[in-house]
């Protein structure tokens, strides 16, 4: 697949461009003769994963593991941290993975994928040789992760914008808002004083922003995770009720707000958390991916700090 390809088949198709650089890089560092490359999916319970010894006429093979295997790339990936050592040291810790390995693997480096404390996956290499993988070694394994963090989020930036979406047209007399919101995990603490500042704004009770305000983490952090971009949100306020709605960017997330009853889904319990601390809540799904909204049934109506409807931010 060209890249005019690529670009035209949208996000996955630039992750399997990614995923191609990727193993070719690593591939290239001295005495490497597997490379795994996984990214995590389900909340945190699987991950995606493909190989260098992948048949490459299918482009990247992909299939799903559990995350929850004993493995070192899943413990790296858990944990932020690189696990490294030959396969003899690992036996200790990983005996049913080292009992797999064939003899031209003689030492294994799994390294998280992240910026900061944001990971988003893992690679796993496999040497021919044994290996001294000290501080300075391991510290550019480290920085191989960043980078290849970094190059992720390029390939998904021309897909991260969610489409606009300003909602139906409110009633007259309504109050709106709106934030977009950028497809890290940074961007959810500006949303959250978006709308707290929002909502005070228009006199609604410090309770209901205090929930309102819990709510809208939840749901801003499961677009930014699970449909891997931006989103949009959309505060109105009319007759008494406040409705705070969230657009994703993306099948994933859409996806995501379907799997709530699996009670080992590691961020779908937020959405458990919105339906405690909202009067209703419910997500609507098209073809750009999904919007999640909560309601907010007022006691008294708000004395309004402003007039007319706010500028959309």
């Amino acid at each position: 697949m060209d890249q005019a390809a690529r670009e035209a088949a949208g996000p996955a198709a630039s992750v399997v461009a990614w995923a191609e650089s990727a193993m070719a890089r690593l591939a290239a560092l001295p005495h490497v003769r597997r490379v795994g490359l996984a990214l995590l999916e389900g909340g945190g319970r699987r991950l995606r994963f493909t190989a260098s010894d992948r048949d490459p006429a299918a482009d990247v093979a992909w299939c799903h593991v559990d995350a929850y295997d004993d493995v070192p790339l899943n413990t790296a990936v858990r944990t932020g941290l690189p696990v490294v050592g030959s396969v003899v040291e690992l036996a200790a810790r990983y005996p049913e993975f080292a009992a797999r390995q064939s003899e031209e693997h003689q030492a294994v480096a799994a390294v998280p994928i992240a910026t900061g404390r944001d990971v988003v996956g893992g690679y796993v290499l496999y040497f021919d040789s044994t290996q001294v993988l000290d501080d300075e070694p391991a510290a550019g394994l480290v920085q191989q992760g960043r980078d290849l963090a970094a190059s992720l989020r390029e390939a998904r930036r021309p897909h991260e914008r969610p489409p606009a979406f300003a909602g139906p047209v409110p009633p007259e007399g309504a109050l709106v808002a709106v934030h977009e919101v950028a497809g890290d995990r940074s961007s959810v603490a500006p949303a959250r004083r978006f709308l707290e500042e929002t909502l005070s704004g228009w006199g609604v009770d410090d309770d209901v922003v205090e929930a309102s305000v819990v709510c809208l983490s939840e749901l801003v952090t499961n677009a930014v995770i699970h449909a891997q971009g931006g989103c949009i949100v959309r505060a109105e306020l009319h007759d008494d009720v406040l409705t705070v709605s969230v657009r994703d960017s993306g099948s994933a997330g859409a996806a995501h707000v379907t799997s709530i009853a699996d009670p080992l889904q590691v961020h779908g319990r937020g959405l458990q958390l919105v339906e405690a601390l909202t009067s209703r809540w419910a997500y609507e799904i098209d073809g750009d991916g999904a919007v999640v909204w909560f309601a907010q049934d007022l006691a008294s109506p708000p004395t309004s700090a402003v007039s007319g409807t706010p500028t959309p931010r």
